[in-house]
């Protein structure tokens, strides 16, 4: 796991600014750091280690091949580099390795092959900066599903590009502006979808996709290598012939051969485990695989009202393993906040993050690696949402359509209107589908379209989704959130907050051989009766019992509204909100906001565009601090 950072036609004090956009990610890469210049001078590449694999000097970048055509900076881990080294020296593609480090591997592989096959031969999350001597033109590469971040853009006249927006925005004379096409967007969502940034000429490069620039690297393109949605309708094309317990037969070893993908680690390796079923059924396939204690690490909260450590102490006993837990209080908490805005680099509201940070702090005190459970609610089926949406669906499809919009225009206007909930039920009641119903339970908030002060025009992978995609509703729902909600807010916070304490996560879920699997199989492995998860749930009850597993999930929550109500951070919020301060900024309607803020305070109203706020607000300060010093 690394940092990785460059830029194109910044000849002049290239030495500074690469120091810079190094420095800025140090977190994700304290082991050591490296730099790399072309002969014209035109193309930088710089890189941070966290090593993982072969711990000598070896393995440092940027690396360049064995022939001497190609360098590479790079981000990630490939699991089946064993598989493609062998590959390699039986096509005679490869004679000797320098290093026992999968990025030599990597780099020879896609020399070899060509970038576009050599790449589809590795299994493995990752996040590519590769350049090609001889034709002066240079590569980025994102894996499948999204696991490491990468943005691009352009600064001035240089083209840049980092694995974090803040290492971008380190730059010397970077001064491109917020981009408010997209505060629409976040205040929707709580963060900001690929391909957009939270600043004009910055973008994020999507999952599964490569780009291309060469000299004199003013313009680029992009091309999908590896698609979600081809995954998906190929995997329905063919669905599974056999059984459920042939399905979690299968499942099962597909995932075992992944978890032992990712156990390899030239340093100490552990597991996220909370009581859910995601990562039990990792840390149960864990310790299945191996001859010594895992070691597992969980956290909880003084009140037991917003945690299940307890339950997840009770799995570790179980299996067996060597369990951490450290129950935090709500000081250690909201400590946390001050972080958050640097941490992330750009807005972003998800208040897991807060939890996710802490457990992530917790064990990096232990182990350089952890595995987790994310991925498996999109994968099969795991959230509430799906199961109350395709509920509505079903009897709302039996009204047809004319019907629904009547009823909907009557209930939004009117005097049934001067109820909230009514103008709420009257808009959702005219989706035509199941994933505008989807949209649409996103766009509920009555302050939504009054918040910024310019409509924004920037869409996203739900705006785009067509729908009747996959057949049936639970289908297209799951391969929205693989598209957006996955990549865009669940990954990007497990990156940022292992990466800040600089710990590598890895997630055995979004194995590629497990995704391509997984859409092979009906819904109704996935999800039935009103219970997700059902083919997982079959491959974890061989290791954990049913009933330690079968109880309603509460998770671990953090109460930001109660928190707010109280004067420390009330008094914070109450300041990042002050409508003068609003009106100056000039990004969101001051009289929205103060309405919004006045009935959380005097009405007990929260809505959670608040937190949204709060953390633009708090990145938008820091922002400024930065530019003034």
């Amino acid at each position: 796991m690394c940092g990785i950072a460059g830029f194109c036609n910044r000849q002049e004090n290239w030495k500074r600014d690469l120091e810079c956009m190094k420095e800025r990610m140090a977190h994700r890469g304290p082991d050591g750091e490296g730099s790399w210049i072309s002969e014209e001078g035109d193309v930088a590449l710089g890189h941070r280690r966290l090593s993982i694999l072969d711990l000598s000097d070896r393995g440092a970048q940027p690396m360049v091949s064995h022939s001497g055509r190609y360098v590479i900076s790079y981000n990630g881990e490939i699991y089946n580099h064993k598989e493609v080294e062998e590959k390699l020296k039986a096509d005679g593609k490869l004679t000797f390795l320098r290093s026992g480090c999968d990025t030599e591997v990597l780099l020879e592989a896609l020399e070899a092959y060509g970038v576009r096959e050599g790449i589809s031969l590795c299994k493995g999350m990752f996040a590519i900066a590769l350049y090609d001597r001889r034709e002066r033109e240079l590569w980025l590469l994102r894996d499948r599903a999204g696991e490491k971040p990468l943005y691009y853009g352009f600064v001035g006249e240089s083209f840049v590009f980092a694995s974090e927006i803040g290492t971008i925005a380190a730059l010397p004379g970077f001064y491109n502006p917020v981009n408010r096409d997209v505060l629409d967007l976040y205040m929707i969502y709580g963060y900001i979808p690929a391909p957009h940034s939270i600043y004009e000429g910055i973008f994020k490069l999507e999952p599964g996709k490569l780009l291309r620039t060469r000299a004199p690297y003013r313009e680029f393109t992009e091309e999908t290598w590896w698609s979600m949605r081809a995954a998906a309708r190929t995997g329905q094309a063919a669905p599974f012939a056999g059984s459920r317990r042939e399905a979690a037969e299968e499942l099962e070893r597909l995932l075992k051969n992944a978890v032992r993908g990712q156990m390899q680690a030239d340093v100490p390796l552990g597991a996220f485990l909370s009581a859910g079923i995601d990562s039990s059924t990792v840390v149960s396939l864990m310790q299945s695989l191996s001859e010594r204690k895992v070691k597992t690490f969980t956290i909880g909260m003084d009140r037991r009202d917003h945690d299940e450590a307890h339950i997840a102490k009770q799995i570790a006993a179980r299996l067996g393993t060597e369990h951490t837990e450290l129950y935090i209080s709500e000081r250690d908490a909201k400590a946390v906040l001050p972080k958050l805005a640097d941490m992330f680099g750009e807005p972003f509201a998800d208040s897991s993050q807060i939890p996710t940070f802490l457990v992530s702090r917790m064990t990096r005190e232990h182990v350089t690696v952890s595995l987790s459970g994310d991925g498996g609610d999109e994968l099969f089926g795991g959230y509430g949402d799906y199961i109350s949406l395709t509920r509505a669906w079903k009897w709302m499809g039996r009204i047809p359509g004319p019907v629904r919009a009547a009823a909907g225009r009557v209930l939004s206007a009117g005097p049934f209107a001067k109820k909230e909930g009514n103008v709420i039920r009257g808009n959702l009641l005219t989706a035509g589908t199941v994933e505008e119903l989807y949209r649409l339970s996103l766009l509920s908030e009555p302050f939504l379209g009054r918040l910024s002060l310019q409509a924004g025009g920037a869409r996203c992978a739900y705006d785009e989704y067509e729908s009747g995609f996959l057949p049936g509703p639970l289908n297209n729902l799951m391969l929205m959130d693989l598209s957006m909600y996955l990549p865009d807010d669940i990954l990007v916070k497990v990156d940022r907050c292992a990466m800040a304490v600089s710990l590598e996560s890895r997630i055995p879920m979004l194995d590629r051989d497990v995704m391509e699997f997984v859409w092979t199989l009906p819904p109704s492995m996935k999800l039935s009766e009103g219970v997700g998860k059902q083919v997982l749930r079959d491959v974890l009850y061989r290791y954990v019992p049913k009933e330690l597993m079968d109880r309603p999930k509460h998770g671990f929550s953090i109460p930001v509204s109660r928190w707010l109500k109280e004067r420390e951070l009330h008094d914070w919020a109450a300041e990042l909100l002050r409508e003068e301060k609003i009106r100056r900024e000039g990004f969101f309607d001051p009289a929205a906001v103060r309405r919004l803020w006045e009935d959380f305070e005097q009405k007990g109203i929260w809505r959670r565009q608040i937190w949204h706020l709060l953390q633009f607000e708090a990145w938008l300060a820091g922002r400024t601090q930065k530019n003034a010093g």
